[in-house]
């Protein structure tokens, strides 16, 4: 048995299939019979020293966390500042790990994940404590810097083709009536890549969705107003899907809600479609409708990505052979090799490279007009939705999923009072 225990923790906004990760993680460990604390709810379960004993689970209901949503061990959206200023809770974190002989960190999550794991491994290293630390990507929002894609995004950017192709249906064969225009919010705060990933309901000039709306494209109301318009006169109604980060010429959101910061000192943003919903009534006397699917496009297992899926699995068990080699300060990203057929692999990438940085939509991938994908981003995107992976269902009609007793040790510090 390896010395030393490793830690695991997940971060931010959970997905449809970070729990397919962290199921790789302990399914990996355990082939090399390390033993894998979590932190409950993220880096503050470190902090306060609560940490799951996985252990103690079987190996059935690891083996399930596979097709499970959610965050098993909890998650949270909590932001450490520099070592500087943070000093005193970096210091617990590190005392924390040492009380419990953690010399593996693996963080998974975001940018803000990233950052916290390249500080940690700072901090370790400044003590001299032996810690390899290695961030696990994971986000919706398809924004980390050199992977070529994000475990969770292809799964939401599924959910998000197949509900604007849907709900296009209904408004087709309700328009002549009823609903003219329809709008469909993305998550999506600076990069569109949700948004984009719309594009993939239709394939024609016709076809739904007519319009979509990037953050990385000023947004104009009178021209966009105009496109609406003009569609419904020509196809007879009109969809359009919308990222909730649109901006204005100026950079201001243009559904900034007023209700100042997150945990994270991001931007508040409110309903951006039913804000534009309001201009199109208002404006074009057409009727409308609208929708925010939410958390729903992030959690939605039930129509997973069978990319994403394995994806997800092969960065989790990338994460835990890179820790025991000593890939300190790393995260495993993955690296495309081919367009047609698809192919990709896991390769290491330094976490310097990706903290604190975003990728966006690139203009390649954006239609000339600004309100659709181009064939280039058409190329990149429908691989990574490709395949499906239902949980199994139960008697009862509804998926499976597995409950973790999460059952935890014992502290060995005082309890923390940050």
């Amino acid at each position: 048995m390896a010395s030393g225990t490793l830690l695991y923790a997940q971060s931010g906004g959970v997905t449809a299939v970070i729990n397919a990760t962290a199921s790789a993680v302990i399914q990996e460990a355990r082939a090399r019979k390390v033993k894998v604390l979590a932190g409950k709810n993220g880096i503050l379960g470190v902090l306060r020293e609560e940490l799951i004993d996985t252990s103690r689970e079987p190996i059935s209901a690891i083996r399930g966390l596979a097709h499970t949503p959610g965050g098993a061990f909890g998650s949270c959206r909590y932001k450490l500042g520099t070592l500087e200023d943070d000093r005193a809770r970096y210091e617990r974190l590190l005392e924390v790990l040492q009380a419990h002989d953690v010399r593996w960190f693996l963080y998974n999550g975001g940018n803000d994940s990233a950052d916290t794991a390249l500080k940690m491994s700072k901090l370790a290293e400044e003590f001299d404590y032996p810690l390899t630390c290695i961030g696990v990507p994971k986000t919706v929002d398809n924004d980390l810097a050199l992977t070529d894609c994000c475990p969770g995004f292809g799964s939401a950017a599924k959910y998000t083709a197949v509900s604007v192709r849907e709900a296009a249906l209904d408004v087709a064969a309700m328009a002549d009536t009823s609903t003219r225009v329809f709008i469909y919010e993305t998550m999506g705060r600076h990069a569109g890549w949700l948004a984009a990933s719309a594009g993939l309901a239709g394939n024609g000039r016709d076809e739904a969705p007519h319009l979509i709306l990037f953050p990385e494209r000023p947004f104009d109301e009178a021209e966009f107003l105009a496109a609406v318009d003009k569609v419904v006169a020509r196809v007879g109604w009109c969809v359009v899907a919308a990222s909730e980060g649109i901006r204005t010429a100026d950079g201001s959101f243009v559904a900034d809600a007023g209700a100042g910061k997150d945990s994270f000192g991001h931007t508040q943003l409110g309903g951006v479609a039913s804000h534009l919903a309001g201009r199109v009534k208002d404006a074009l006397g057409h009727k409308v409708h609208w929708a925010v699917p939410d958390y729903l496009q992030r959690s939605a297992r039930h129509i997973a990505s069978k990319t994403d899926l394995d994806q997800a699995m092969a960065v989790g068990k990338a994460a835990v052979q890179l820790a025991m080699q000593g890939h300190n300060a790393t995260m495993p990203i993955i690296r495309r090799t081919s367009d047609s057929p698809y192919r990709w692999k896991i390769e290491p990438a330094p976490l310097s490279r990706i903290a604190n940085r975003e990728k966006t939509v690139p203009a390649r991938f954006i239609r000339s007009d600004g309100f659709g994908i181009t064939a280039a981003g058409r190329r990149y995107l429908e691989p990574l939705i490709r395949g499906e992976a239902y949980p199994p269902y139960g008697r009862d009609g509804v998926p499976a999923y597995v409950a973790l007793e999460n059952e935890m040790v014992a502290p060995k510090l005082k309890p923390w009072d940050g």
